[in-house]
C-alpha cells in the first residue's frame, strides 16, 4: 500500500507569475489608480488640445491655440500671482506656529490634553464651515468679532476685512491659519515625542540650558520633519479654493482669486472645457517644477547632514 506525499498544487502559468509578483494583490488598487487618475490626466491632455465646451460636442482640434491664448490671458497671470502670493503669505505662520505649538504642548505638564485638542480640533472642520464662521462670525464690518476685538483695545473698527483689497488675502490667510494649523502642529509633536529622553538627559548634564537644548538638539533633530512639513505646506497652499469661494468669491476686483477658481469659471461658467484644461495643466506645470525644486533641496539637506 503506497501513500500520496505531493503537497498542495502550485499555481501555473499567469497566475503563478501574478502571485509570485504579487501584481493579484495590488490589481484592485491599479484598476482604481488606471481609472480615476491616470485615464483623467490622459483624457485631460487631449481636452486642452480642442476647443470643446462643457457638454464634450461641437469643439475641434486646435493644437497649442489654448496654451497660447491662456500664455497672453491677464487674468491667468494675475490668478496664478494670487496664488504665489498666498503661499508665500501662509506657509511661514503655518510652519512657525505648528512648531511652536508642538513644543509648548509637549512642555506643559497641566491639562496637556487640552491644548491639543484645542489646536487640532479645528483641522476636522469642512471647508464650508471655516468659510462660513469666518464669513458670518469673524470678519463682518461693525459687528464682526475682529472689530470687536480691535474697539476693546481702543482701535477704530468698521474695517472691510473681506471687501477692502488691504485686508482681503491678509483675512483669507488668517482663516487658513487657524483651520489648518493643527496638522503641522500634530507631524511636529509626533517628532518631539520621537526624540530619546536620553539625548536632553545628557546634555542636562553637561551645563546645557533650556534654550541651548532647543537650538542644539531639539531644532537640528526636527529638520527632516520641518523639510516634510515644508513641502506638504507649499503643495497644499498652491491648491487653495475652497475658503477664497466661500469667503471672497475671488473678490474684491479679484484680488483672491485663485488660479483653480479661474480654471473653474472658465470650465464651469465660461462653458470652455478645453481652455480650462490647458490652463490647468500650466498649473500643473508650475507645482511639478516647485516639487521638484524642494525635493533637490531636501535631498542636499539631508546629504549635508549625513
Amino acid at each position: 500500500m503506497t501513500t500520496s506525499t505531493a503537497g498542495p498544487a502550485r499555481p501555473t502559468g499567469i497566475r503563478r507569475r501574478w502571485t509570485e509578483h504579487g501584481l493579484l494583490f495590488i490589481a484592485p488598487f491599479l484598476l482604481t489608480y488606471t481609472l480615476f487618475l491616470l485615464w483623467p490626466l490622459v483624457s485631460g491632455v487631449g481636452m486642452s488640445l480642442r476647443s470643446d465646451n462643457i457638454t464634450g460636442s461641437g469643439g475641434e482640434f486646435v493644437g497649442l491655440d489654448n496654451y497660447a491664448e491662456a500664455f497672453g490671458d491677464p487674468g491667468v497671470w494675475s490668478s496664478m500671482g494670487n496664488t504665489v502670493w498666498f503661499t508665500v503669505l501662509s506657509t511661514v505662520p503655518l510652519v512657525l506656529c505648528g512648531l511652536v505649538f508642538a513644543l509648548l504642548a509637549h512642555h506643559l505638564r497641566f491639562v496637556r490634553w487640552l491644548w491639543r485638542l484645542s489646536w487640532f480640533a479645528p483641522f476636522l472642520l469642512p471647508s464650508g464651515v471655516v468659510g462660513l464662521l469666518f464669513l458670518w462670525v469673524i470678519f463682518p464690518s461693525d459687528f464682526g468679532f475682529a472689530d470687536q476685538l480691535l474697539a476693546s483695545f481702543g482701535l477704530h473698527p468698521g474695517i472691510g476685512w473681506l471687501t477692502d483689497e488691504r485686508y482681503a488675502m491678509l483675512s483669507v490667510v488668517a482663516a487658513t491659519v487657524w483651520w489648518t494649523v493643527g496638522f503641522n502642529f500634530l507631524l511636529y509633536l509626533a517628532a518631539l515625542q520621537s526624540i530619546p529622553r536620553y539625548v536632553y538627559e545628557a546634555a542636562e548634564l553637561d551645563g546645557a540650558g533650556g534654550r541651548q537644548r532647543l537650538w542644539h538638539i531639539t531644532l537640528p533633530m526636527l529638520r527632516r520633519t520641518t523639510g516634510v512639513v515644508l513641502i506638504l505646506q507649499v503643495l497644499a497652499s498652491l491648491k487653495i479654493f475652497d475658503q477664497v469661494y466661500i469667503m471672497t468669491g475671488g473678490g474684491p476686483d479679484d484680488s483672491t482669486r485663485p488660479i483653480l477658481q479661474y480654471v473653474y469659471q472658465a470650465g464651469f461658467t465660461g462653458y470652455r472645457i478645453g481652455y480650462a484644461s490647458a490652463v490647468s495643466y500650466l498649473f500643473f506645470a508650475l507645482i511639478v517644477i516647485v516639487s521638484l525644486v524642494q525635493l533637490r533641496l531636501s535631498r542636499r539637506g539631508g546629504e549635508e547632514s549625513s
